[in-house]
């Protein structure tokens, strides 16, 4: 591998000047690449050199533009049977976000700079952080597809994420703030007041919720099959995505057993007896149609309950009815304040469920170990358990067992 540099006078009679890097690839195949200044074409050189000893070069002839690459990567998405919800948010990311700004770029010309200033071109145009966030996530799953398939040596999108580092995720995570009891968790006086105010088909569908932590997903995609009365226990095997198919869970921590308590266990048994069935197409020998029980929180049809009627007809008038509720600065037609309910979906329910897997025994909670509640939730990982609800983790430095060991050590 060489670095030259090549002098040429144009037809005008006007004499220029490039710095050439001239080398041949894995396969043997010469390649050459110019540059205006000596130190770009050294970098150049020196990082190619490396990738063609360690066979992961691309040249940039060889590589493919960030549009091109998108297209390969939606079409293996599909062909993986990812969700279709997953999909159409690739593909707007790629046609809306992408495409408009980087999409002629070849992969092999992306550099932390140039992502970098794609990030501003982004913001200047008005999206806001969270979605650029999302945009640099798809675009770094879109060059790791197409690293995969040879088209490009690194994926600088993940080695950029990475050199920003754990201090800038700490950051962010400081200024969204912690969970707080009270505002992003109910207290367990505001749900022993949803316990007692529950009916109707609404009471097993929200006592699973507080007491067995399944997202609204799981709940939505819960079968019969999968709850075991006698052991009293609850499989997640499926979910249901927002366009009411059902599907794995995302991840195989997903997959699950939660122990369920007697009310929520005697709550299914009996919403089992009225629990409407499935229309299976099929008829009987008398003509009938065949109906079949399958879910355990399906619609009057027996098909997948939509989210937005669990809320706006279950749980919310369910928060209200036990006076959890504040002002939404509205009124009605007679002039009174209209009440919102305090908490509005139904990952409050999920988060209540962790701090009570949390709490020590005697404040009424389970005490579970760290280990233990990740398992429960669903977690791929310690780490998110620990991000998400690691202060609510009862400290063992406090006054009572300092004092208990202080005994133990002087007797």
């Amino acid at each position: 591998m060489s670095v030259r540099k090549r002098t040429w006078t144009t037809p005008k009679g006007v004499e220029k000047s490039a710095w050439v890097v001239d080398y041949f690839d894995m396969n043997g195949k010469r390649r050459m690449k110019t540059f205006v200044k000596k130190k770009d074409a050294d970098a150049f050189a020196a990082t190619a050199k490396v990738e063609v000893r360690e066979g992961v070069h691309v040249a940039d002839s060889a590589s493919a533009t960030v549009e091109a690459a998108g297209k390969l990567w939606i079409a293996s998405a599909t062909a993986a049977g990812l969700e279709r919800a997953t999909i159409m948010d690739y593909e707007r990311h790629l046609r809306l976000h992408i495409v408009p700004y980087i999409g002629a770029t070849k992969l092999s010309a992306l550099n932390i700079a140039r992502i970098r200033a794609f990030e501003d071109q982004l913001r200047d145009a008005g999206r806001s952080q969270a979605m650029i966030k999302k945009v640099l996530v798809s675009l770094g799953t879109l060059t790791a597809d197409a690293q995969e398939r040879g088209l490009v040596a690194r994926n600088v999108v993940r080695d950029m994420k990475s050199r920003r580092g754990s201090g800038e995720k700490r950051q962010e995570k400081r200024q969204k703030g912690r969970l707080k009891v009270g505002v992003d968790i109910p207290m367990r006086e505001e749900v022993k007041a949803l316990v007692a105010a529950l009916r109707g088909r609404w009471r097993p569908l929200i006592l699973t919720a507080t007491f067995g932590g399944l997202r609204a997903s799981e709940l939505r995609g819960l079968r019969w099959e999968d709850v075991e009365f006698e052991k009293g226990q609850i499989h997640v095997h499926q979910r249901a995505d927002r366009f009411n198919e059902i599907g794995r869970p995302k991840s195989i921590s997903g997959e699950r057993t939660v122990p369920a308590p007697p009310m929520v266990i005697n709550a299914l048994r009996e919403w089992k007896l009225v629990c409407p069935k499935r229309d299976t197409g099929k008829k009987d020998g008398h003509g009938q149609k065949v109906m079949a029980l399958d879910l355990v929180f399906p619609n009057g049809t027996g098909k997948v309950e939509q989210l937005n009627n669990i809320l706006r007809r279950g749980l919310h008038p369910a928060w209200l009815a036990a006076g959890v509720a504040i002002d939404s600065g509205e009124v009605d037609k007679n002039g009174r304040p209209v009440l919102a309910p305090k908490y509005t979906g139904m990952h409050a329910l999920r988060h209540f469920y962790a701090s009570w897997c949390i709490n020590r025994r005697k404040d009424g909670g389970l005490e579970l170990p760290p280990k233990v509640v990740q398992e429960r939730l669903g977690h791929s990982s310690i780490m998110m358990t620990m991000d998400v609800y690691g202060h609510l983790f009862p400290r063992t430095d406090d006054g009572d067992e300092l004092a208990e060991a202080e005994r133990a050590f002087l007797t």
